[in-house]
């Protein structure tokens, strides 16, 4: 069985004292697999990374939203004022309150956000938790479809199998785990090949819910991350892509051709996720691509090492 491999090296003053193992794969236009490194065809879960695919079953279901309020459904948003306004906006269109949200307590991510609402004295609230975005969905979706609000989260709800069947559709792949995520919901597995498949169809779509999940996340970025988060540098410096990163260092990119990208560190590094993600662009050619700011890319890349204050090193992508 094929194993991760070295994806991304820690330099420091010249020395390389470390490395992040990962898994990648890059599927071509037609969806094969144009190159691959480590173990890119075994389960894994692809935590927040689902969270397009979630909503496009949610839109087959009925949910009835678009724009930001859709983009958002597909966010681990960064608990940002105007990002809690929208989940709001979300639970009223459903006759609901955030009394109905079962995401765990958390802080904003966003350390600005999270600064200001320690300084007001504030506490943890399910709606600052960053998937809040997709809970109101699924709250709004079972209203639509008169399912059970209290027990949403359960994985044999109508809604959870609904995404099921959705995520198994759009990877190709049989659910072979069924765990739960990080905000209580149920996380179903799938494989890297999977994942960037299903990132394919939804970037290549040119009608249907498919494609309003692809618009939306295109035309408000900002809502699906937060606006200061690499995720968000990367989506406005390559148009047309869309892309989402899920806790433990997984990340899904994929471009309008039907070129997609999928990839997960072993360890889980927060750092090396957007150290590799612009490596692989960048040895996919993209940087030399019609409209794209190559700069701005690279910038989502780097990650200094400090010494004393000073840069004496770089986190940096093998691949």
């Amino acid at each position: 069985m094929s194993a991760p491999v070295p994806v991304v090296e820690i330099v420091r003053s010249g020395f390389v004292e470390g490395h992040h193992y990962g898994s990648v794969v890059v599927l071509d236009p037609s969806g094969g697999v144009e190159w691959s490194v480590g173990a890119v065809d075994v389960p894994m879960l692809p935590r927040s990374c689902v969270k397009p695919l979630q909503a496009l079953a949610m839109l087959r279901a009925g949910l009835a939203l678009d724009g930001e309020l859709l983009a958002l459904a597909c966010a681990s948003h960064s608990g940002e004022p105007f990002h809690l306004d929208g989940v709001r906006r979300i639970l009223d269109g459903a006759g609901l309150t955030e009394d109905a949200l079962q995401t765990p307590p958390d802080y904003p991510l966003d350390d600005v956000a999270r600064e200001q609402v320690l300084r007001a004295g504030g506490e943890r609230t399910p709606i600052a938790m960053n998937c809040s975005g997709k809970h109101a969905a699924m709250l709004a979706t079972c209203v639509t479809n008169d399912w059970p609000t209290d027990s949403y989260r359960d994985p044999d709800h109508p809604l959870q199998q609904a995404i099921r069947s959705t995520l198994e559709e759009l990877t190709g792949n049989a659910v072979t785990t069924v765990a739960t995520d990080g905000c209580g919901a149920p996380l179903f597995s799938t494989t890297l090949i999977g994942l960037a498949t299903a990132f394919s169809r939804l970037a290549a779509a040119a009608d249907g819910p498919a494609h309003r999940v692809a618009r939306s996340i295109r035309a408000y970025p900002e809502w699906v991350s937060g606006t200061r988060r690499d995720e968000l540098e990367l989506l406005m410096a390559v148009p047309g892509a869309i892309c989402k990163a899920g806790a433990e260092s997984c990340y899904a990119l994929a471009l309008p051709d039907g070129r997609a990208v999928a990839f997960k560190v072993q360890d889980g590094a927060p750092r090396a996720r957007p150290v590799l993600m612009a490596g692989v662009l960048r040895r996919m050619g993209i940087h030399e691509e019609t409209g794209v700011d190559a700069e701005a890319l690279d910038r989502t890349g780097q990650h200094v090492l400090l010494g004393g204050g000073q840069p004496v090193g770089q986190i940096r992508s093998l691949v």
